[in-house]
Parts: C-alpha cells; sequence; structure tokens
C-alpha cells in the first residue's frame, strides 16, 4: 500500500510538472515533449486505478498518433511566434476571466464532493465482475449513459481536423493542380478529338494543344 501511495504522489507530481512546462515552454517542441511526459504519467495513475484499457488508450492513440503529429506539425509548419506573442497582451484579460471562472467551478465541484453534495452521487466509479470486462463496461458507459456526448466530442474532433487541414493548406501560384470535377465530366465528345493528317506532312502542335 506504501508503495502505491509513494507511486501515485510521484506520477501526479510529474503530471502536474509537465503539464505546467506544456502552457510555460517558450519552444513550442519542448511544449509536445512535455506534453508526451503527461500522457505517460496519466497512464501510470490509470492503471494504479485499475483502468489497464484506459491506460494503454492513452498511450496508443494520444502519445502514439496524437501528441507524434502536434510534433510533427508543429516542426512543420513555419509559424511566426513572434507575431503570436504580439497579440498575448490584448487577449490577456479574456484569457484570464477564462481562467478564473474554470478555477471557480474547480473549487465548487472540489468541496461539493468533500461535503458529500450532489457532485459526489457519482463518484464511485463503475465495477466490472469476471464475467463484464473493463472494456465493456467502458463501452456501456460511453455508449448507453453518454452516448450523445461522446457522438460530440466526435464532431469537435472532425472540426479540429478540418481546421488543421485548413491552417496546413498553402495555395502557390502557377502550380497546376487536378480538378476532380473536369476529370469526372469528361465524355468521348470533349475527351478526345480526331485529327486526320496527311501522309508525310509535319504535325500542327499548336492546334492539337488547343
Amino acid at each position: 500500500m506504501a508503495l502505491q501511495a509513494i507511486a501515485f504522489y510521484l506520477l501526479a507530481t510529474v503530471t502536474v510538472g509537465a503539464a505546467l512546462l506544456v502552457v510555460s515552454a517558450k519552444n513550442p517542441v519542448h511544449s509536445v515533449l512535455f506534453l508526451i511526459t503527461a500522457f505517460f504519467s496519466a497512464a501510470g495513475l490509470f492503471v494504479l486505478l485499475g483502468a489497464e484499457f484506459l491506460a494503454m488508450l492513452l498511450i496508443v492513440v494520444y502519445v502514439g498518433a496524437v501528441a507524434v503529429l502536434f510534433l510533427f506539425v508543429v516542426m512543420m509548419l513555419d509559424v511566426d511566434f513572434a507575431a503570436l506573442r504580439q497579440g498575448f497582451a490584448q487577449y490577456l484579460p479574456i484569457g484570464a476571466l477564462i481562467a478564473g471562472v474554470l478555477t471557480i467551478e474547480m473549487i465548487m465541484v472540489a468541496v461539493s464532493v468533500a461535503t458529500k453534495g450532489a457532485a459526489s452521487k457519482n463518484a464511485t466509479p463503475q465495477t466490472f465482475t469476471d464475467a463484464v470486462s473493463n472494456t465493456e463496461t467502458i463501452g456501456r458507459v460511453l455508449y448507453t449513459d453518454y452516448v450523445y456526448f461522446f457522438q460530440a466530442s466526435g464532431l469537435v474532433l472532425l472540426v479540429a481536423m478540418i481546421g488543421a487541414i485548413v491552417l496546413t493548406l498553402r495555395h502557390k501560384p502557377g502550380v497546376k493542380r487536378q480538378d476532380i470535377a473536369a476529370q469526372v465530366a469528361r465524355n468521348e465528345k470533349t475527351g478526345m478529338r480526331i485529327v486526320q493528317i496527311k501522309s508525310g506532312s509535319a504535325l500542327d502542335q499548336e492546334g492539337l494543344s488547343e
């Protein structure tokens, strides 16, 4: 029990410290690396809670895909971070207001749980037996009680993916691009032309290229 407590406090300290370094690091690549560290530490906390499936999911999906994607996108994008920092003071009051509201909400939830209020009614974790595995229990919770929230999170991820594509799309002048609609609409009249060439005469390259 003492070893579990030591592991919990150690992983929790690393998670909180890495999360703070994510938002405070000046280099965006370092921020992504600290984010990966926070994910690994959070996965260790899930293992201590007995949720091995969530720990594996956190490592495979977030560390193996999302965080690595963030790292490559940050390294490949030519973002002028100096220009982004110029508007920091302009949006600081709004950011401070939102941070204050979130802090008050978290304090209210913590006080409600500590005083056995409404927030602590569903604080007991879902248990599973030998007949029902951990994965099946998570599936029942996601696809029965919180199915609409699960679908809403999928829509948010879809919008985020489209936003990433729009931000990384670069249109350069003079570059020929594929026109799918024009290719699909081609037929025998517009897709080919029969030209009769006299024997021994040269080809009219300008006429054929029209």
